[in-house]
């Protein structure tokens, strides 16, 4: 498994990408998660308008094996979802960093996004849960 060296990580294997300019985030799940839940049937994105709080569900998805909340690594305003992603649930199999993006939101500056994982500690978390 490759984890994008751009992008930081939340414990519950969401991913987050941060673009100063806009000061705009981008976030989805993981290829660890995505394999984690196996087949995937649905997804649950949130609505244009709601806050995406750190740690709190904003979405929700739905495999054969469970059901998952996607939880918040940043705060943030969301402005813009993945309206595509519900009929396209092999995005996140085949493209869970890029196509596979769930929302996108507003957020004050870089203080949040700093302080989760970089993709050294991610790949360790992931390790460590694989035991």
């Amino acid at each position: 498994m490759t984890n994008p060296q751009h992008l930081r990580y939340t414990k519950t294997h969401e991913w987050v990408g941060y673009d100063p300019a806009t000061k705009t985030v981008t976030t989805g799940i993981t290829e660890f998660a995505v394999k984690a839940l196996g087949d995937l049937v649905y997804v649950e994105l949130p609505e244009i308008g709601e806050l995406m709080e750190i740690g709190h569900p904003f979405a929700e998805i739905e495999s054969v094996k469970a059901v998952a909340n996607i939880n918040g690594g940043v705060g943030a305003d969301i402005t813009e979802v993945n309206e595509d992603l519900p009929n396209n649930l092999e995005w996140l199999v085949s493209d869970p960093y890029g196509k596979g993006w769930i929302a996108k939101g507003k957020v004050a500056g870089p203080d949040e996004w700093n302080r989760l994982l970089d993709a050294a500690a991610y790949g360790k978390h992931c390790e460590s849960e694989k035991h």
